[in-house]
């Protein structure tokens, strides 16, 4: 595995803790770095095969937001606009004015709405295993697709859902839950003016073919890819396979003169720790 560096970033008195994997230093070839937003009750720990694999690209940002892993627990409700904010304050607190959004299942909401909000930071847009199908927006339904997955799942990624959903807690998960059934994606993905990848693995009960072809077709310039046999971890179980559709996707909608990471600037506070994975 590469090496990461840890930044906790305190945001509006909240705790973001971001790992960044570089990139190939090629000056010739500059590339904005890919931001990873991990879905409900999940940590950056099931995006760690990928971050690998998209490093050979550019360099790549994995986000733990508050409340999950070992940051502390907000003690108010956040909805999605709310995280939204706190993952571009967050990236601007690090110098980050221009990136690939990716996101996977509930983090798909949290890209799309920070996109929305500040359209010049996201060049792009990975919508992997997106939520909530518009058809499916109960929570009886979203734990039966659940636990069909389950038995879909490799069993590392079986392993590191449930280690990160003990963590994470029944409280924190069901709090985060109800605004996540609520929020219009798909209205949401139709104001959109940056290109669109909605991926999948094609055995996700979760995101399923129908919803997932929606999005795509909602998006003034989206495009659908399926990932065959794999389930809705398909950033873990077939990294390679993710890797290499986002980083073509990446290649045929990059525009001349994008940004390379760069340093942090003035603002909240920032605090460094090197890792070795």
């Amino acid at each position: 595995m590469p090496s990461t560096t840890l930044r906790t970033v305190q945001v509006d008195g909240l705790t973001v803790r971001i790992r960044t994997t570089p990139g190939p230093d090629i000056p010739a070839r500059p590339r904005s770095p890919y931001v990873l937003v991990h879905g409900l009750g999940m940590t950056h720990r099931y995006y760690d095969r990928l971050s690998a694999e998209l490093a050979a690209d550019a360099a790549v940002l994995s986000v733990d937001l508050p409340g999950y892993g070992p940051s502390p627990r907000p003690r108010t409700h956040l909805g999605v606009e709310d995280h939204a904010g706190l993952i571009i304050k967050a990236l601007a607190a690090l110098g980050i004015d221009s990136c690939t959004f990716v996101g996977h299942s509930m983090g798909v909401q949290f890209v799309t709405a920070a996109a929305l909000r500040a359209p010049a930071l996201a060049e792009r847009l990975v919508l992997m295993g997106p939520v909530v199908d518009r058809q499916r927006r109960t929570i009886l339904q979203q734990a039966v697709s659940l636990g069909h997955d389950t038995f879909r799942e490799s069993p590392s990624a079986n392993a590191i859902v449930l280690s990160d959903y003990l963590r994470t807690g029944v409280r924190w998960y069901v709090r985060q839950l109800l605004p996540m059934l609520e929020y219009p994606l798909e209205r949401a993905v139709e104001q959109l003016d940056r290109p669109v990848l909605v991926l999948r693995g094609g055995r996700d009960p979760v995101a399923r073919r129908r919803w997932s072809r929606e999005l795509a077709d909602c998006a003034r310039d989206g495009a659908l890819v399926e990932v065959d046999g794999q389930a809705h971890v398909v950033q873990h179980s077939a990294a390679p396979a993710v890797a290499a559709e986002i980083i073509a996707f990446t290649r045929r909608t990059t525009r001349v003169g994008t940004a390379v990471l760069p340093q942090a600037s003035d603002g909240p506070s920032v605090k460094l720790e090197d890792r070795r994975a």
